[in-house]
């Protein structure tokens, strides 16, 4: 074995033995739809242990009834309530898990594959958004954007452009 292709295969193994936890959540290959509208009243703060204070996501002012849709697609894990408190669970498939709280009424049952923007849920007048890697909390935050609209390509050579497509709103 070469020099060359022995580091080749420690570092092979290190990758692949290195932690999910230790991955960069904001490696995600685009931004999320906010599951939202609504002013952010409680940012994410890690609480120091795992059973200590703080919040592991964030939270939304809403108005009661207004819609949760889902970030990202996935397949719900969960739906239902948890201490008297409903939440929905999404599963990414890549180790990353969303949780959308503390609504009033959910509209997906667990098992059910879903995709972005699809109605997960309606809000009361607080909603909690977060996300799991592995058994990690990480701020969604830095991973939600705003659909500002659609790229498209226009001729600089004269020619007649093509009718813009249709863009979804929030």
């Amino acid at each position: 074995m070469t020099f060359s292709r022995a580091a080749a295969v420690a570092a092979l193994v290190v990758a692949v033995s290195y932690p999910v936890r230790h991955l960069p959540v904001a490696a995600a290959p685009r931004c999320w739809r906010p599951p939202v509208v609504g002013e952010v009243v409680d940012p994410f703060r890690p609480p120091p242990c795992p059973w200590c204070a703080g919040n592991r996501g964030i939270e939304y002012s809403t108005e009661p009834g207004s819609p949760v849709r889902a970030a990202a697609p996935g397949v719900v894990s969960f739906a239902g309530p948890v201490a008297g408190t409903n939440y929905v669970v999404v599963d990414l498939g890549d180790g990353r898990r969303l949780t959308y709280g503390r609504v009033a009424t959910v509209a997906v049952a667990a098992g059910q594959a879903v995709l972005e923007g699809m109605l997960l849920a309606t809000t009361g007048s607080r909603f909690f958004f977060g996300l799991r890697v592995a058994e990690e909390y990480h701020d969604p935050a830095p991973l939600l954007g705003e659909l500002v609209g659609v790229a498209r390509l226009v001729p600089d050579d004269g020619a007649t452009p093509r009718p813009a497509p249709v863009s979804y709103t929030h």
